[in-house]
């Protein structure tokens, strides 16, 4: 089917639920990204598990850039990000035998564990432990959430319904910082805040059990029936579904002799070089950013700047709940401007109020933070902190989600996506081990650090991403033949002329 045809059909009641369902999955993701930071300066946690960062606390004439930096610190943060790149290895595989329901289902399961285990850890082991198991359900849930999104979507409205991932992301994000302020004066509060980990992920392992997979999956393990009931119920009564179908049975079919070894010809076949550049592109313009490692540390970030323990974990709630607003913005608008204008949006304010934010803290602060901020500039720090917030907010922080689960064929889709979640994870991995050092040795600068990586990687995406916005995913293709660069990798490069747009 050409680019920009239609199956028709309505945005049913049936589909809204069923995605609803299916991106709650995202709170799994969203309340570990916002409770480790919080949890990390309560200090009943630290003199459980981290005294040494305690004592580095006690020294008020140490630098203050550098009281939180601890490699064990770090390590429990990021374990559970190391288990998640294994895990999502792995997921490709288990997503094309199990299904993307079955698969969501194992990592709200192995979510569950997790949380179990860290809310009652005894010691550092096992709780490094818990993490890890945190790690496989995120790893696996990451995997197969966006993919069945995009798949159970309808074009026109994919953007908006496969955000709903990252709304969830943000509203656990929200949640958790949440608790953590009401759990910090609790001499026990760091495991009520642990242990509730549980919570999604039993919301999201009971609402899979009402699901069904998606059509390309059913077609896929050779359940044409089920495809076929399944395209009549989120479609509603007015789409073509033989048509949608007979596309997904095609394109099933072309995929089948080649889906084995798809992660060899991601890497070997030079038609997958555009889809295996953005499997990694995309991740490192997240991450690189600079927010996530702000996300899961804003309350050690504050605590450097002079905020008190509880006006810390505030200002990590407030940040939070921008973060969702900005989100909320996004979905309304991804469908109807496109992708890139929220990268281009997103970056500008980003650049912004990073660059401010390292004025403040160099000039305000001191070379090593040892002057407390004044008032005025510790509240400015504090708002354009939430304004970089809302600008991730409103571009990668759903893009990261949205644009690998549509860029990728049938064939390698599982493979692809597997490969992004990896290296997003992998990446988190090194970020959330390495950012308390980096701070301990830029200081403010490290603002300024990521600043700069938001310019490069914004300029790299405008050039070489194509515009996928209403593209049915049977049809994705035809983006890359008509892109400048792109269309000498994809097809003959000859029979389509290149769009100045894309």
């Amino acid at each position: 089917m050409a680019a920009g045809v239609v199956y028709g059909g309505e945005l049913t009641f049936s589909v809204l639920i069923t995605c609803f369902v299916a991106a709650s999955g995202g709170l799994i993701f969203g309340y570990d990204i916002g409770i480790s930071g919080g949890v990390s300066q309560m200090k009943p946690f630290l003199e459980a598990f981290f005294p040494k960062v305690l004592r580095r606390m006690a020294d008020a004439k140490r630098n203050q850039y550098c009281m939180f930096d601890s490699h064990a610190l770090t390590s429990f943060t990021s374990s559970l990000y190391l288990a998640g790149l294994v895990a999502s290895l792995a997921a490709g595989r288990v997503t094309r035998s199990l299904g993307r329901r079955g698969t969501m289902l194992a990592g709200g399961a192995l979510f569950f564990a997790g949380g179990a285990m860290t809310g009652g850890a005894a010691n550092l082991a096992m709780l490094i432990a818990g993490r890890m198991l945190l790690g496989f359900g995120v790893g696996f849930t990451n995997q197969a959430t966006p993919l069945y999104l995009a798949e159970m979507a309808p074009a026109r409205w994919r953007g908006s319904l496969t955000l709903g991932f990252q709304f969830f992301v943000s509203l656990g994000i929200l949640i958790a910082n949440l608790v953590n302020y009401g759990t910090a004066r609790l001499t026990w509060g760091w495991r009520l805040s642990l242990g509730l980990a549980g919570a999604p992920a039993l919301i999201m392992f009971v609402g899979a059990f009402f699901l069904t997979d998606t059509p390309s999956s059913f077609v896929m393990r050779g359940k044409a029936d089920l495809a076929r009931a399944a395209l009549v119920r989120v479609r509603g009564p007015s789409a073509d579904v033989e048509a949608e179908l007979e596309d997904i049975a095609r394109a099933v079919e072309a995929a089948r002799g080649r889906e084995e070894g798809a992660f060899r010809r991601l890497f070997a076949v030079r038609e997958y070089r555009p889809h295996l550049t953005f499997a990694f592109v995309l991740p490192l313009c997240h991450q690189l950013s600079g927010m996530m490692v702000l996300t899961f540390f804003s309350p050690l970030v504050f605590r450097i700047a002079g905020f008190g323990s509880n006006a810390a974990l505030m200002g990590a709630v407030i940040l939070a709940s921008v973060k969702f607003g900005s989100l909320i913005l996004s979905t309304l608008v991804i469908d109807r401007y496109g992708r890139k204008a929220l990268v281009i949006a997103g970056a500008v304010i980003m650049v912004v109020c990073q660059v401010a934010n390292a004025w403040i803290m160099g000039a305000q602060g001191g070379k090593s933070g040892e002057t407390p901020l004044p008032r005025a500039y510790g509240v400015a720090l504090l708002v354009l902190t939430c304004v970089q917030g809302a600008g991730f907010g409103m571009s990668w922080a759903p893009l990261i989600w949205v644009i690998p689960g549509e860029i990728f064929p049938l064939e390698i889709r599982s493979a692809g996506q597997s490969v992004s979640v990896s290296a997003t994870l992998g990446l988190t991995f090194v970020q959330t081990q390495t950012f308390l050092a980096l701070l301990c040795c830029f200081k403010y600068a490290t603002f300024a650090y990521y600043a700069s990586w938001v310019v490069a990687m914004t300029a790299f995406v405008l050039v070489f991403l194509p515009e996928t916005k209403g593209i049915p995913l049977e049809s994705m293709g035809s983006v890359w033949e008509r892109h400048w660069y792109w269309r000498r990798f994809v097809g003959d490069g000859k029979r389509v002329q290149a769009s100045p747009t894309m």
